[in-house]
């Protein structure tokens, strides 16, 4: 397919995430963020225009596409509402990312279309009350017991973990520290022994469910391990390579979101008789945002292009999410700044950019972490 049809292509995506988001997406943010209500049937609703599955391939029931019409729909999501893009980011590429890449037939069959449609909305839990970035001391233990594992413990910070229909989770087989020991298995909600625990009152992405995932006795039958036993965490770190792209996109929309509303605002709003665009500390601030924002996407479309290549994706992806996420702070920052008083109120959308932008700078590796994983593949000399 040659460069014109791809292009004409992701205009369609574009435009079809855009209209979505306008649609079913832009009347409700504030409301939804007041009440940190997570809106269920909007996810179905999203599954249903093919928006949830958007790697999965056409033969499970997915919209086969590739990572660059991926980071253009969360892109396009977020610039409306960043909690919804980062649900549909956790759904894609966490939850049915790790079935789709790891899981064998049988369960690539029993997942993948449901959560594709929306008739299932995934969750996927590796953080733990202990163990954020060092999750090789993860307490969450499944214990074999003839065909079944045994869990015990708990997971948090789990998006969607009181909605959620299926959970993928890790949690320890072996001895601590071991990079061995541990193992993803796919658990559906109902399983008994497996409940959700308390909600997080949050103060960015409130209309994304994050909660506790609790595990007492929950018995897990052999069938429900993806791959083999010990391979959990070698597995969560290459879900988490592609989670980046995701994180960067997100990113990405929040900035482009802020930026557009600062230029309008800056055009519009008057002050010692002409637009304040025309002062140089603001058209100053917005050639900063503007330079920075395309700096961060094509960073993001490069981790894109790797990834859809299938080609080492470790350092870039990393290093997409870093640089994207903060810069969705800093353009979120000085958008608040560009429209004073008003970006301090709830009137005007740039105040939820700022709330927003933070979580993307902690969430699936903070921006310290980032620096590690960057700083170890430049020194391998990747």
């Amino acid at each position: 397919m040659n460069s014109t049809h791809l292009s004409h292509d992701m205009a369609i995506i574009r435009q079809s995430a855009r209209d979505f988001a306008e649609t079913y997406i832009r009347p409700h943010v504030m409301e939804w963020d007041e009440s940190q209500h997570f809106p269920v049937d909007l996810m179905r609703n999203l599954g249903a225009h093919g928006f949830l599955g958007v790697l999965v391939p056409e033969e499970y029931d997915g919209s086969g596409l590739g990572y660059q019409e991926y980071i253009t729909i969360i892109e396009e999501i977020a610039k409306v509402c960043s909690s919804i893009g980062l649900s549909v980011a956790a759904h894609n590429s966490l939850c049915t990312g790790h079935i789709l890449a790891f899981g064998n037939e049988a369960q690539k069959q029993a997942y993948l279309p449901r959560l594709a449609t929306g008739e299932f909305i995934g969750a996927w839990g590796l953080t733990e009350p202990n163990t954020g970035s060092d999750a090789g001391r993860m307490q969450c233990v499944a214990e074999k017991d003839g065909d079944f594992y045994v869990l015990n413990g708990t997971k948090c910070w789990i998006t969607h973990g009181i909605s959620g229909d299926v959970a993928v989770v890790i949690a320890r087989t072996g001895e601590l520290l071991d990079s061995r020991g541990m193992s993803a298995f796919i658990i559906e909600k109902g399983t008994p022994g497996f409940r959700p625990g308390k909600k997080e009152n949050k103060l960015g992405m409130r209309a994304s469910e994050t909660a506790e995932l609790i595990f007492e006795n929950c018995r897990v039958h052999q069938d429900q391990l993806l791959g083999n036993e010990g391979e959990g965490f070698i597995q969560a770190m290459k879900v988490l390579d592609g989670g980046r792209i995701s994180i960067a996109a997100l990113s990405l929309g929040i900035a482009k979101g802020a930026y557009e509303a600062s230029l309008k605002y800056a055009q519009e709003r008057e002050q010692f008789g002409q637009p304040i665009a025309n002062f140089q500390g603001i058209s100053f601030k917005l050639a900063d945002m503007v330079t920075k924002t395309e700096a961060a996407e094509l960073l993001t479309r490069k981790a894109a292009d790797l990834k859809n290549a299938h080609q080492p994706v470790t350092k870039v992806s990393a290093m997409a999410k870093y640089y994207a996420s903060e810069v969705a702070v800093q353009v979120a920052t000085d958008a608040v700044q560009i429209h004073g008083g008003y970006g301090y109120t709830k009137d005007f959308p740039v105040e939820k950019f700022f709330r927003d932008s933070k979580l993307c700078t902690i969430g699936e590796g903070t921006s310290e972490i980032q620096k590690l994983v960057i700083s170890r593949e430049a020194l391998k000399g990747n």
